[in-house]
């Protein structure tokens, strides 16, 4: 699975997502951690006239998204590398802010959510997809117990804002209202079958590295455990774990 896959691993929360964001024609869309672009590139669709800018901090990421964007379009499809916590944005500018879970990782969250804002018309509107709780989530419960490793960051790791309450009041304290929070149900895809999933893992997440720094028969171990684990959620149409994730929709007033 390279990185352009990691669109097919999210492609039912990818159909939520954009059904919650209503991209109108028109309108200006910034996309925060857009990755390969392949959201940033769907809001510039839906935008038309509008335009879509996607930002990441990953430049190898970045250059993937321009090279797909050539030669599959649209026009009026951008891409920076930036960090969303301090990058300086045209102020009151984007009619949208979206992010597919790229938006749990700022070291100060406040500030980054408050640039954002600033960033935002009046009436501008957000639509981003975090993920729930670590113990919410399959594909993370099962691999750290296969790797005998948490997944989980305690401070801003992938779950930093699964707490609504919490993250509620964040984005209040950087100037926004209306806070919503919907749940999203769906399973996460991670191959055609369960040896198509070992090998996309092992490239999506990084298990080689942890897998070579063990001991050889420790490492043998993880790594049958690993494929017993794919092939016991292998079903007739992919290798799916059970997901939940927060679409939060928020204004700036």
């Amino acid at each position: 699975m390279d990185l352009f896959d990691y669109d097919a691993e999210l492609r039912l929360h990818t159909a939520h997502f954009f059904a919650a964001a209503k991209v109108r024609a028109g309108d200006r869309v910034l996309d925060i951690g857009c990755g390969t672009g392949h959201t940033t590139r769907e809001a510039a669709r839906a935008a038309v006239d509008g335009s879509a800018v996607g930002v990441d901090i990953s430049e190898v990421m970045l250059e993937q998204a321009r090279r797909i964007s050539a030669d599959e379009g649209p026009s009026n499809v951008g891409f920076e590398l930036a960090d969303a916590q301090v990058n300086s944005f045209p102020p009151l500018y984007f009619d949208l802010c979206i992010s597919r879970f790229g938006v749990m990782f700022f070291a100060d969250p406040i500030a980054a959510f408050t640039n954002i804002a600033r960033a935002l018309r009046p009436g501008g509107r957000l639509a981003w997809l975090v993920w729930q709780g670590h113990d919410r989530n399959e594909w993370a419960t099962v691999f750290s117990d296969v790797l005998a490793a948490s997944i989980a960051t305690p401070d801003r790791g992938p779950f930093s804002l699964a707490d609504p309450e919490a993250t509620e009041s964040l984005l209040v304290a950087a100037g926004f209202t209306d806070v919503e929070f919907t749940e999203i149900d769906e399973p996460v895809y991670y191959g055609p079958d369960s040896t198509a999933a070992y090998d996309n893992l092992l490239r999506l997440t990084g298990f080689t590295a942890f897998l070579a720094a063990l001991e050889p028969t420790k490492a043998e171990q993880a790594r049958a455990r690993l494929r017993e684990v794919l092939a016991g959620h292998e079903t007739e149409t992919g290798v799916y774990f059970d997901s939940r994730s927060w679409l939060i929709s928020a204004r700036r007033p």
